[in-house]
């Protein structure tokens, strides 16, 4: 650090702070700190850092998959804000199942994170106990948590699919059905519990079809809207748990000759850019996958700092974008 800071013409403590806090330092200054450290080959040692400190400037986040932009815009997201303030992030791939999950905590709380950041609300026992034990910040993020850990950010999946079915029969569907996968994929089930609060409103039978264990992918959908029609002949409309799903459906009616809208109309969740970009574009709820990364950021940060206290939660809410597809 001594050699880094003489050739960078500044104090060790600015080097230190640069490392720490990136953003408090001059941009020009970073620079050449930055050109320092490559010229003689630098690597800060995190592990000595973190025990003199107590703090290891990692956040770890938890993520059902991460073949899903879903939750990548997600982890984007908070990447940029916490680069911003000195931390890195370590990203844990788990299951949309709770006790797979479980295994992916105890190994990220084992590098001993400043704070962590889980995707959704549903968690094994084991999980709560860990994080008990560990004693650090933690948010939830996709969800709004009816059992609060610490903090949260995300909005109502049921009161999306709600407002979507809603907007459907508004519209003079007759027949909507609601396909998506088991109940493993808790955040798909509250959903799914949505489409059911609006046809039991208006004095319909739900008409309900699963595709199988999470992840769900555009061929699960294809095979789905199949086996609707051929088991609902009368359905004309639908409401998928995803775009991905509701994007194979798509192209299954297309190779079949099934007019979307006229012989029955699409509707995703996730607002992905395929959704505008289809013919016809699909209708699907938009929900704000990157701004739900930065703010749970902002809410580990500011736990950590404590500058925010235990038990909040924001609502980012969603829009339900009507396109083409209906």
């Amino acid at each position: 650090m001594a050699d880094v800071a003489e050739i960078a013409r500044v104090s060790m403590i600015t080097v230190s702070r640069a490392l720490r806090t990136p953003d408090r330092v001059a941009r020009a200054t970073r620079t050449r700190i930055e050109a320092a450290m490559r010229q003689v080959g630098y690597v800060p040692d995190l592990v000595a850092a973190s025990l003199a400190s107590r703090r290891s400037r990692v956040i770890a986040v938890v993520v059902p998959t991460i073949g899903s932009s879903i939750f990548s815009d997600s982890v984007e997201g908070m990447s940029e804000v916490l680069r911003g303030h000195g931390y890195q992030l370590i990203i844990g791939e788990g299951s949309y199942e709770a006790a797979g999950a479980e295994h992916v905590v105890a190994a990220v709380l084992g590098r001993r994170p400043d704070g962590l950041i889980l995707t959704g609300s549903h968690h094994a026992r084991g999980v709560r106990r860990m994080i008990r034990d560990a004693g650090i910040p933690v948010v939830e993020m996709w969800e709004l948590p009816a059992r609060l850990i610490d903090s949260a950010v995300g909005f109502s999946n049921r009161a999306a699919v709600r407002e979507m079915a809603e907007r459907m029969i508004a519209g003079g569907y007759r027949k909507v059905a609601f396909i998506g996968p088991t109940q493993d994929d808790r955040r798909a089930w509250q959903r799914r519990l949505g489409y059911v609060d609006a046809m039991t409103r208006h004095g319909r039978p739900p008409i309900l079809l699963e595709t199988g264990p999470p992840p769900s992918r555009m061929e699960h959908g294809a095979e789905a809207i199949a086996r609707l029609i051929s088991a609902y002949p009368e359905v004309d409309a639908v409401c998928f748990t995803s775009d991905g799903l509701a994007i194979g459906a798509l192209f299954e009616c297309r190779r079949r000759g099934w007019d979307v809208p006229g012989r029955i109309a699409l509707a995703g969740f996730g607002d992905f850019e395929v959704a505008a970009a289809a013919s016809p574009a699909l209708t699907t709820v938009a929900v704000p996958r990157h701004r739900i990364g930065e703010e749970a950021a902002r809410l580990i940060l500011g736990r950590i700092d404590g500058d925010s206290p235990p038990g909040r939660v924001i609502d980012l809410g969603f829009e339900v974008s009507w396109r083409e597809s209906t």
